[in-house]
């Protein structure tokens, strides 16, 4: 998928007319049925499944809070095809309207700006659950796993949980991260796809429990691993690309300790620095092959990510956590287009993001204390991976040139330095 880009000036980009905020619509049944019919063959190739645990408990016109892990762009298709025809808002990054803001709000969209605080947003996702009786999609990760499993959240969801206090639902899906992970540039696999559905608090439940209550709830909802979960059932991914752009999640080589080395290409990631080698089997395992014999543990991806998260804290706690990179800067002030501004360079470090650009023009810093996590994507909208930064009014999308693989760690870093901070 692309969106619209626009080369500006950075002067031009910032005098641009703030746009008005509007409430969100409720979608009607056409564009529910767009919706439904616009997934319905990519589902099919899925042999997509459904099942449903104590739904009947949902009244058929009761609107509710309906949950879901983030695992690939086909999500979206899921949701629309197991609640049609109940109307259904969808709560999306803001960057989703570029360039279609009339049909994205009658799609019954709602946008925010992703790991920004935004209280706009919690008054429209009231006024759809109470004015427009409908339900509201929301996925509490903000972003796709990049490793099979849960992306963090805080504690704010639930706390929302208990604001709204209307029932909430489940959505977790099942071969929906093998059949078209992030990492693999939206190369889509033969995988069949799967979902529980399943009603998972009333609102007396709700009233009845504290905010630590439910977050441990959905703490517990949201813990998996695609990868452990394909071993189990014995899935087989034979297709010969399931290692592309592997080295996206798998920066660092546990041989050598080197970073931007990592190389994914076939069915093989290797190490240009140490030579070392690894296969990913069918099975989603990583079978070395050549290079200093590493710990079984690195045969799992997620175990090799935690271990990369876990080096990342090492270097925050020595003081020793830096990120630099020259960037290519593009920015959101609008929907009318992405704007290319120019150059600049990005620093990340403990205390946050810098950002400096369009020769001395742009200077933007960060608070670590700003969000719980990253807005940070792979082959974004197909312009490349990317790392946001910014706030309810501007957004700056950095296109990081020739540093390697660094938008995982910056990721990974941030998380690590808001548990320290906030």
């Amino acid at each position: 998928m692309k969106t619209k880009v626009k080369d500006l000036d950075y002067e031009k980009v910032i005098s641009l007319k703030e746009e008005k905020v509007l409430q969100p619509l409720k979608p009607g049944m056409f564009f529910r049925w767009l919706m439904k019919t616009a997934g319905a063959l990519e589902l099919k190739a899925t042999n997509f499944k459904c099942n449903f645990l104590g739904m009947e408990k949902l009244g058929k016109k009761e609107p509710c809070l309906i949950l879901m892990n983030h695992s690939c762009f086909e999500d979206l298709e899921i949701v629309s095809s197991v609640f049609y025809p109940r109307p259904v808002n969808i709560v999306c990054t803001s960057d989703g309207f570029v360039g279609k803001k009339w049909l994205m709000r009658h799609l019954g969209c709602i946008p925010t700006n992703k790991f920004v605080t935004d209280f706009k947003l919690i008054r429209h996702i009231k006024y759809a659950l109470e004015k427009l009786k409908s339900s509201v999609l929301v996925y509490p990760e903000a972003s796709y796993s990049f490793d099979g499993t849960a992306t963090p959240f805080n504690d704010s969801m639930a706390k929302l949980i208990k604001l709204l206090s209307v029932p909430v639902v489940m959505i977790k899906t099942y071969g929906a991260f093998h059949h078209n992970p992030l990492y693999n540039n939206l190369q889509q696999r033969k995988v069949d796809v799967s979902a529980d559905v399943k009603y998972l608090l009333s609102p007396e439940e709700i009233q009845n429990k504290n905010t630590r209550e439910i977050d441990s709830i959905l703490q517990k909802e949201f813990t998996f691993d695609a990868w452990e979960w394909q071993q189990k059932n014995q899935i087989k991914v034979n297709e010969d690309f399931r290692a592309d752009s592997l080295n996206r999640v798998l920066y660092k080589c546990p041989c050598c300790g080197s970073e931007g080395h990592m190389l994914g290409r076939g069915i093989q990631l290797a190490c240009s620095a140490c030579g070392a080698k690894w296969n990913l089997s069918e099975l989603g395992r990583m079978e070395q092959l050549a290079g200093k014999p590493v710990d079984e543990k690195f045969s799992h991806i997620p175990s090799w990510y935690k271990w990369e998260r876990e080096e990342v804290k090492k270097e925050i706690k020595a003081g020793t956590y830096r990120i630099e990179s020259d960037v290519e800067i593009y920015m959101m002030v609008n929907t009318k287009s992405i704007y290319h501004v120019g150059s600049g360079h990005l620093t990340h470090s403990e205390e946050g993001f810098i950002l400096d650009g369009c020769n001395g023009k742009l200077h933007y810093e960060q608070n670590p204390k700003v969000s719980h996590s990253l807005y940070s994507d792979y082959n974004w909208y197909e312009l490349g991976d990317m790392i946001c930064i910014g706030n309810t009014k501007t957004l700056y999308y950095c296109f990081p040139k020739e540093a390697g693989d660094i938008v995982a760690k910056a990721r990974i870093a941030a998380e690590e330095i808001y548990k320290l901070k906030a």
